[in-house]
């Protein structure tokens, strides 16, 4: 899977980068200090996987800078930019690896997603984002750790069946024959 950087799929990644910002920084709930409800992190998931590694990569990175300058929540941190840049990646390139794109599109199915929502948020929400929560917070990493797999636990299967159906219903539109 090679992704085209044309203007056609600037507009569409931008278009993510836009519901990304929206989803994290207006529509989240915090239930913790280090623990929020939100879905900030599907339309980079869905860049990555409709576009690729490197424009899934892009849309993290704007969807990040962007959305702090516009409604920073907390002080910035280098660690959460890495990461958002992570969401897009990591699935274009699980993507990318274990299915040819055009199969992939023809056949999304809720277990390949399942798959790569599952392997992102165990990088990335469990992993990288508990140590950057850590760091900023001053708490041990085992103490987040808990509440995060439990919580990541929930979300998996609920982000991929919106994820499933979202590029069910917009593959038509993105054309990827």
């Amino acid at each position: 899977m090679k992704a085209k950087l044309n203007v056609r799929s600037m507009v569409q990644a931008s278009f993510f980068a836009a519901l990304s910002i929206i989803l994290t920084r207006l529509v989240s709930i915090m239930v913790t200090p280090t623990l929020r409800l939100g879905l900030g992190e599907l339309p980079l998931i869905m860049s990555g996987i409709l576009f690729g590694p490197i424009i899934g990569a892009a849309t993290g990175f704007v969807a990040d800078m962007i959305g702090f300058m516009i409604n920073p929540q907390g002080v910035f941190h280098l660690g959460f930019t890495i990461s958002s840049i992570l969401w897009g990646m990591i699935p274009g390139l699980i993507s990318m690896k274990l299915m040819h794109k055009k199969d992939f599109m023809r056949n999304i199915s809720l277990p390949k997603v399942l798959i790569i929502v599952a392997i992102s948020r165990i990088i990335i929400a469990i992993g990288l984002n508990t140590y950057w929560l850590s760091q900023l917070f001053g708490k041990a990493y085992i103490v987040l750790f808990f509440e995060r797999v439990i919580f990541s636990a929930i979300q998996i299967p609920i982000e991929s069946y919106i994820i499933t159906k979202i590029i069910e219903y917009i593959q038509p539109v993105l054309n990827f024959e």
